[in-house]
């Protein structure tokens, strides 16, 4: 508001004489805080906030004191106050919400990684599918090609092309099969009904399960227990869980090879191991080994009979979302002639 006696015109000529001198000092300020924010920009958020804030509070001091001549009057002691107050209200405000902006962007840049990771694990995992989809669906297609236009009439060569032909359909229904379960995993609409699971039951179930296809390729299979632990899980996929991992350590064992699983307890969690006579992997390939659709460098072809096809990737993949779906763990490293997969679950709680 004007002074006594004086008019709005004589307030703004007033005004528009020290605005000049006000802005000639608080423009190098404010270049200054530029050059500070530049300076901090690879450190963190919180610290260019509270230069930020502080900035536009040191120019308007130094305005105010070259407009009163550099005269420590009332008027300027009080202006430094509520400066000082607002400085004491604002600057933590400014390194809270520094750190509250560095938390989200760091949660955003890791949420864009895992973004980018899923979209490459898909493209990954389509383009292995469509490959594997259309090795056997080409061999039904010529088999079935062969029975409808007669090239095959020998009783015995129509039963081998009609065993070939179901093998090949239950080869595409299992890829049918882990294909929706990996969606259920990966989709988060995987519902577990717990109760109390006996491993020797799971196990026995599995080993049953995967024993003609070890014979049939020469394997032994065996198992060994220190204690039969009884675990807080679902009983299907528990077992899908034993089942695929004896899957893969079979089709990776050579002939006379040797699978063996064990069981016991692990403090507070049921331990279970399965050990292969694959070789080993290489140890740049052992972080991946649960990922979709990894099978390794080296070639995963059928076994010349068929009776062990190669796997689509997803057999692993499922076991680790089906082991932590448990509040479990699961990990594999080498030992031995081969690789040891570990699965640690939490005991029932009895």
């Amino acid at each position: 508001m004007p002074e006594p006696g004086e008019s709005l015109h004589d307030m703004l000529t007033h005004v528009m004489h020290i605005l000049p001198v006000a802005l000639l000092l608080a423009v190098p300020v404010a270049l200054l805080g530029a050059v500070l924010l530049h300076l901090l920009r690879r450190r963190s958020l919180a610290s260019a906030m509270t230069v930020l804030v502080l900035t536009p509070v040191v120019a308007m001091l130094v305005g105010v004191l070259g407009i009163s001549g550099f005269m420590f009057n009332s008027t300027f002691t009080k202006m430094v106050l509520v400066c000082l107050l607002v400085a004491l209200v604002t600057v933590p405000a400014a390194v809270l919400l520094g750190r509250s902006i560095a938390r989200r962007s760091v949660w955003e840049r890791e949420a864009r990684a895992r973004e980018r990771a899923a979209e490459a694990s898909r493209r990954e995992l389509v383009a292995w599918i469509s490959h594997d989809l259309r090795t056997p669906l080409a061999g039904i297609r010529a088999m079935g090609e062969a029975l409808a236009d007669g090239v095959v009439a020998e009783p015995s060569e129509v039963a081998a092309y009609a065993g070939r032909i179901g093998t090949e359909a239950e080869r595409l229904s299992g890829m049918v099969d882990d294909l929706f379960e990996l969606s259920r995993i990966t989709a988060g609409a995987l519902q577990l009904s717990l109760s109390e699971v006996p491993l020797a039951d799971v196990v026995s179930e599995a080993v049953a399960a995967e024993g003609p296809v070890a014979r049939r390729k020469g394997v032994r299979l065996e198992a060994e227990a220190s204690t039969w632990p009884v675990v807080l899980g679902s009983d299907p996929e528990l077992a899908r869980v034993v089942r695929n991992l004896l899957a893969n350590a079979i089709r990776h064992t050579p002939p006379d090879g040797t699978v063996a699983v064990q069981v016991g307890v692990d403090g507070a969690e049921a331990l279970l191991r399965v050990d292969d006579g694959c070789g080993g992997i290489p140890e740049q390939e052992l972080g991946r080994v649960f990922d979709v659709a990894f099978r390794g460098t080296a070639a995963r072809t059928p076994s010349p009979d068929h009776s062990q096809p190669a796997g689509a990737g997803l057999g692993l993949a499922i076991a680790r979302g089906l082991v932590e779906a448990h509040r479990g763990r699961i990990a594999a490293h080498n030992h031995g002639p081969g690789c040891r997969f570990e699965v640690h679950l939490p005991l029932a709680v009895s």
